[in-house]
């Protein structure tokens, strides 16, 4: 189990090796975490509050395991990754084969309400309801039943250059932001708490013949929320 602080160049080198999907679908707004923003929702976990070392994570929706992975990496108790595409699970189990984490995390192929008990931290980063109206309200919802604590990651409910240049001028470090009247309705309404939020630039490359751009950036919002447990 790792005891040390990891410094974020070495967990963004470790998330560099989890493969992303090699044919994502659209439909289920399958875009893998950048490394970035996985670095910080991870460094924010683990080493600002403590959430990730010698606990239990969930990571829901897991795609390829880069969040599963990166909790394993930093030390977490057990690590359990959930998704409904069993392509994307049998990367994320070669991907802790390649990583040597095999023996860390458990992986399910399935839908998120197969899993059942609780966790002390839920990881997501789910579809954000472009492709299909509400589908992050759903994860939201079980992160909330699962999880003592949930990072959870959301876009940023409006176009925002001020905001986006700030961030991009502050080298990668997120900002804290206000949350969204109608996440924070959602989240009490669920017995959670949101505790902080934080604005985060994330990058995409073009991969669904509708992208426009070879990349992407937009900014998304990551709700640490405390769970109704």
């Amino acid at each position: 189990m790792q005891k040390r602080i990891v410094r974020r160049l070495d967990l963004e080198r470790f998330l560099s090796q989890v493969e992303p999907h090699p044919s994502p679908d659209p439909s289920l707004e399958q875009y893998t975490v950048s490394i970035d923003v996985a670095a910080t929702m991870l460094h924010i976990a683990s080493h600002v509050n403590g959430d990730v070392v010698g606990k239990t994570v969930l990571d829901l929706g897991c795609g390829t395991g880069r969040l599963a992975l990166g909790a394993a990496f930093l030390g977490a108790k057990q690590v359990v990754g959930v998704d409904i595409d069993k392509m994307a699970v049998g990367v994320a189990l070669k991907n802790s084969l390649r990583t040597g984490l095999e023996k860390r995390v458990q992986w399910v192929a399935g839908d998120i309400d197969v899993l059942c008990g609780v966790f002390d931290t839920v990881l997501q980063n789910p579809p954000f309801g472009v492709q299909r109206r509400k589908a992050d309200r759903r994860f939201l919802e079980k992160a909330l039943k699962a999880g003592k604590v949930v990072y959870s990651l959301h876009k940023h409910p409006v176009a925002d250059e001020t905001l986006m240049n700030r961030l991009r001028n502050g080298k990668g470090n997120p900002e804290a932001v206000s949350s969204s009247p109608f996440l924070t309705r959602f989240v009490e309404e669920h017995g959670g708490k949101i505790m902080g939020v934080y604005g985060i630039v994330m990058a995409i490359p073009h991969m669904f013949n509708f992208h426009k751009k070879r990349r992407h950036e937009f900014i998304v919002d990551l709700y640490v929320i405390q769970g109704r447990r």
